[in-house]
């Protein structure tokens, strides 16, 4: 649930729905076992919403450094409306845990910028059917612990990273394409550990 499978294509410059298929395409098996490594987490209880958010935590706050160090913010000029790490921390912090441990990635170029957010603004569309899942939650605590899937909502994030992904004309799609999968693998090897 984290790529965005259910993509609008915009056809503004470049061939975007050439990129963007050649990046769902090539990250589709990797999306395929993360979604299965997931659905092992059960997310209407307090002890598996808390690994589960751990989990991505632990991925997701390293890719985030990774891009700000690589000038994410010189790309997606909203780049503070689109971070989750403080929303992702703060979920954890109302559930009394914190990030056990992160992932290491590597520098980014600015193709790989691109890759990267392709997976992280898709996992926003999986969000969204994961919070439907939280919302069954009998225990208060997981369900007053909902920044970090929420975030963006009611905003055309998809939407715009897609517009931007269209326009950028010097992207190279195989590094574009290497840094999704690194995003992944990310995710994955941060569930193994949960």
């Amino acid at each position: 649930m984290l790529a965005g499978a259910s993509d609008v294509s915009t056809p503004v410059g470049r061939s975007l729905s050439g990129l963007r298929e050649r990046l769902r395409d090539a990250t589709s098996e990797a999306h395929r076992e993360l979604d299965a490594q997931l659905s092992a987490f059960d997310l209407t209880g307090f002890s598996g919403y808390r690994r589960f958010l751990q989990a991505s935590a632990a991925a997701l706050l390293p890719l985030e450094a990774a891009l700000v160090k690589a000038g994410v913010a010189d790309i997606f000029p909203d780049w503070p409306e689109r971070s989750r790490s403080a929303a992702i921390a703060a979920d954890l912090g109302r559930l009394g845990s914190a990030v056990q441990s992160t992932i290491s990635v590597p520098p980014l170029t600015r193709s790989g910028v691109l890759g990267t957010m392709y997976v992280l603004e898709g996992s926003r569309l999986g969000a969204k059917f994961l919070l439907k899942t939280v919302a069954d939650s009998a225990d208060h605590r997981v369900g007053e612990a909902t920044s970090y899937l929420s975030h963006g909502e009611g905003k055309r994030l998809w939407q715009s990273f897609l517009t931007k992904l269209s326009s950028e004309a010097s992207c190279d799609d195989d590094e574009a394409i290497d840094a999704a999968r690194l995003a992944f693998a990310a995710f994955e090897q941060a569930a193994d550990r949960a």
